[in-house]
C-alpha cells in the first residue's frame, strides 16, 4: 500500500524545469522529515534533498539548482528542479521519516537526514525524470 505518490515527471531539455510533487495520504507530513531521493541505471541510491523541521539538506550537486518544499495543509511535499542537466537523470522518490526525540537526536547527530535512507518508513513509487543532452 502506497502512502505517499510522486508525480511531475517528464521529459525536459538540459537548462529546463521541472516541479515534482509527493501527496501524502494516512498520515500528515507535519509530523515527519521529508526527503527526496534519485536512482539512476547502474547507481545506487542517492540523497537528493530533505528537510527535518527548520533543517534542510541538499548533496552538492543540486545546490542553488533544486528547491525542497513542504505544504502542510495539502499534506503535499515538492521538489522544484531547475537548470536541469543530462546528469539528473534518474528515477526519484520522495519518502517520509517520522520525527520522534530518538530520530531527532540521530539526525542531529549526522548533521544531515539524508545520511539513513533506509530509517525512512514511507517511500513512494517513484517517478522518472529525464533530461536529454
Amino acid at each position: 500500500q502506497l502512502l505517499v505518490a510522486e508525480s511531475g515527471g517528464g521529459l525536459v531539455e538540459s537548462g529546463g524545469s521541472l516541479r515534482l510533487s509527493c501527496a501524502a495520504s494516512g498520515f500528515r507530513l507535519d509530523s515527519y522529515a521529508i526527503g527526496w531521493f534519485r536512482q539512476a541505471p547502474g547507481k545506487e541510491r542517492e540523497g537528493v534533498s530533505c528537510i527535518s523541521d527548520s533543517n534542510t539538506n541538499y548533496v552538492d550537486s543540486v545546490k542553488d539548482r533544486f528547491t525542497i518544499s513542504r505544504d502542510n495543509a495539502k499534506n503535499t511535499m515538492y521538489l522544484q528542479m531547475n537548470s536541469l542537466k543530462p546528469e539528473d537523470t534518474a528515477v526519484y522518490y520522495c519518502a517520509a521519516l517520522r520525527l520522534s526525540l530518538g530520530s531527532r537526536l540521530a539526525i542531529k547527530r549526522r548533521g544531515s537526514c539524508l545520511e539513513k535512507p533506509n530509517e525512512y518508513d514511507y517511500w513512494g513509487q517513484g517517478t522518472q525524470v529525464t533530461v536529454s543532452s
